[in-house]
């Protein structure tokens, strides 16, 4: 087997074996939201400071309607939802001011998380073996099968069918098809219970409800 027939074969490996790496890795920890500023040594402005003390004295907060409140939108990012979520988000943040939203990945489930993961390495094997099954199969000690010669008389037809199905069928296990809304960590919305994705003004009335 020449360099370019284990480069084939060895590639779809070395990248499956990664992903499994990265699957089970966990997630560095968030930076924090704030971060003190200490190079600079002087000391801020009597208005500034007179601002700090009445905010840091009990009682005192700012009166922003959606103050203290998280709410995240979780959605499929590869099923192009983003812009819905983006969307939602700056209605929110219009209707209560100081709320915080928060856009994150709702990811598919373990299983078909790790069958996407399997995909490429079918496509590479079958391009392999279409491209050098004469060689492959007497080294595997067995003779081609018939249906070998079908795929090679017709190669480049066999290639590029393998390469658009296996593309599809990756786009599909990686999607979630979710749009799901969290307030303080309580499911307002769920788009896989409802089928559907919440309008603007049913959401706005959904957190309202929460703020109460």
């Amino acid at each position: 087997m020449d360099r370019f027939q284990l480069l084939l074969l060895g590639l779809p490996i070395f990248l499956f074996c990664s992903d499994l790496v990265n699957l089970f890795t966990p997630p560095p920890p968030p930076p924090p939201k704030h971060q003190s500023l200490i190079h600079h040594h002087h000391q801020p402005p009597p208005s500034l400071q007179q601002t700090t003390d009445f905010f840091a004295a009990p009682g005192n907060k700012p009166h922003g309607l959606g103050y203290g409140t998280i709410v995240e939108l979780k959605f499929c990012v590869s099923c192009s939802y983003r812009g819905n979520a983006m969307t939602m988000k700056k209605m929110l943040e219009t209707s209560f001011p100081g709320i915080e939203v928060i856009l994150s990945n709702y990811p598919p489930a373990l299983p078909k998380r790790l069958l996407s993961k399997v995909v490429p390495i079918v496509q590479v094997g079958t391009i392999a073996v279409v491209v050098a099954g004469d060689q492959i199969f007497p080294r595997l000690g067995m003779a081609p099968p018939p249906w070998y010669f079908n795929l090679r008389a017709n190669r480049f037809g066999a290639i590029a069918t393998t390469w658009l199905l296996g593309n599809f069928a990756q786009s599909t296990l990686q999607s979630s098809g979710a749009f799901e809304v969290y307030c303080n960590g309580d499911l307002v919305f769920s788009k896989m219970q409802e089928h559907r994705f919440p309008g603007e003004v049913e959401l706005r009335d959904l957190i309202a409800s929460r703020l109460a």
